[in-house]
């Protein structure tokens, strides 16, 4: 059959020949491959490397473990530890810090699971000049002076190292805090050189006791009944010539063992709202305390057993001439405890000036005006604080240098050992109100500097979470019944 033009005309035939076309065209279309859609799946920026992840978070948790173990408060070791992973490549980390260890985490959003590492703090070690140099090197990695790998070696070496000092310097250091505590409180020559050798050969033997490992709370007994039984022997024996205040001697090794304690941390922790820290320094504080206050009392007892009472001292001189040397004798007890700390050489001029300034304040207001103790000591460690978060700005001195040392001179050495002898002697009732005035004193202590510093210290930016690309799901809401 021979189909005509006529056929091939027929409109049916013209419309099936242009749907086979338009599916032929459809069809090709749908099977021609498309673009890549890699790019539509990518959630951000590259994110690093577990190996990467891994040797920031070290060296962060090597820094913060040094920090908090020299007695950092948790604010500023986490401050530090977030800056130092932030210039390393990693803003998205979180910290938590407890009193004997450092969490940190990494997230890399929803490409590829966080990292988290933790770190023990198995050692307290006070050495400020450790701490300087930590410091300087999360200055220069933040400068981009050194990359990841060189801070780690660097931070390795300041671990491994030696203190810069022997430990002979420290112990002269101790000694003469004792020394200048014994003449900023009034005594003479012989009270000052006789609390110099009691100090020296307590931290002798301390060392020794802490070689062998024995707990921190009997060290405290230890040292408080040493100081106490060392000072009823030279009584026994009319070392001290008549007007010779031996009490003197006892209240100054007292203001050494107590300057060992993180109260101004303590305080820190609180105020910025790390409980958790702030109560284990508590417990910690309360326990040492405790030891030395058991050590005294069991000394004063033995003292009354063989017939020497060691009275407390009156109030403190108040001449022009006594105020001048008790401002140097805080001057000379900042920088021996800053040489005690192993602090670079360079800061004890420093620690110095700040120790002075800190004594001239409250003896000013305690003698001249109405304020009384507590409020003039809280005053004279503000200016500390301000002294300190201004050096922190641009000086070398580590702003921990200037913090501890400054508040030496006003450590309630003696009130605590006025407190420890009416426990031993005139009843627990009248005890513990002294008690308790010295440990007010140490609060307001650690609230100036505190406040000083957070008036004094750089405003810091908002901390930048991550944003999640994932929608979030509506809580459903409550069925009605």
């Amino acid at each position: 059959m021979v189909r005509t033009v006529a056929d091939e005309s027929h409109p049916a035939d013209r419309f099936s020949r242009r749907l086979r076309g338009a599916l032929r065209r459809d069809a090709k279309r749908l099977l021609t491959p498309g673009p890549s859609t890699v790019p539509m799946l990518m959630l951000g920026p590259q994110v690093p490397d577990d190996a990467q992840v891994q040797q920031v978070l070290d060296l962060c948790m090597r820094v913060g473990e040094i920090q908090l173990s020299s007695g950092e408060s948790v604010d500023e070791v986490t401050a530090t530890m977030l800056r130092l992973a932030n210039a390393a490549g990693l803003p998205a980390v979180d910290v938590d810090i407890t009193f004997t260890s450092i969490t940190m985490c990494c997230h890399r959003g929803n490409a590829a699971q966080p990292v988290t590492s933790m770190r023990l703090v198995r050692y307290r070690a006070l050495d400020l000049s450790r701490l300087a140099v930590t410091d300087r090197i999360v200055a220069d990695l933040e400068a981009g002076k050194l990359d990841v790998r060189a801070a780690s070696a660097r931070v390795s070496d300041v671990v491994n190292a030696r203190h810069p000092y022997p430990r002979w310097v420290a112990t002269f250091g101790w000694a003469g805090l004792a020394a200048s505590i014994a003449l900023l409180l009034g005594g003479g020559a012989i009270t000052a050189a006789a609390a110099f050798v009691t100090t020296a050969v307590i931290d002798r033997i301390g060392r020794l006791l802490n070689r062998w490992g024995l707990a921190a709370f009997f060290q405290q007994t230890i040292g408080g009944l040493l100081v106490t039984v060392s000072t009823i022997g030279l009584i026994s024996l009319d070392f001290f010539p008549a007007g010779t205040r031996p009490s003197y001697i006892v209240a100054a090794g007292i203001t050494v063992l107590l300057s060992g304690l993180s109260v101004v941390s303590t305080v820190q922790d609180a105020l910025t709202s790390y409980y958790l820290t702030s109560a284990a320094r508590i417990v910690e504080i309360a326990l040492l305390s405790a030891g030395l206050l058991t050590g005294v009392v069991v000394g004063l007892k033995f003292g009354f057993a063989v017939g020497v009472s060691i009275e407390v001292s009156g109030d403190l001189p108040s001449s022009a001439a006594r105020f001048s040397l008790s401002t140097l004798a805080g001057a000379t007890s900042a920088m021996f405890y800053a040489l005690a700390g192993y602090s670079p050489l360079r800061s004890l001029p420093v620690a110095g000036i700040v120790g002075a300034a800190s004594w001239a304040v409250f003896g000013a207001l305690s003698q001249f005006t109405d304020l009384g103790p507590i409020t003039s000591t809280g005053i004279a460690a503000l200016v500390v604080g301000l002294a300190a978060g201004v050096l922190r700005r641009g000086g070398n001195t580590p702003p921990m240098v200037i913090t501890l040392a400054g508040v030496t001179p006003l450590l309630p050495g003696l009130a605590a050992y006025r407190g420890f002898y009416q426990l031993a002697v005139e009843g627990v009732a009248e005890g513990l109100v002294t008690v308790t005035l010295a440990l007010a004193t140490g609060l307001a202590l650690a609230a100036g500097v505190a406040l000083g510093e957070f008036v004094t210290r750089p405003r810091r930016a908002p901390q930048e979470r991550p944003t999640d690309t994932t929608a979030e799901t509506p809580a459903p809401a409550a069925e009605s019944q």
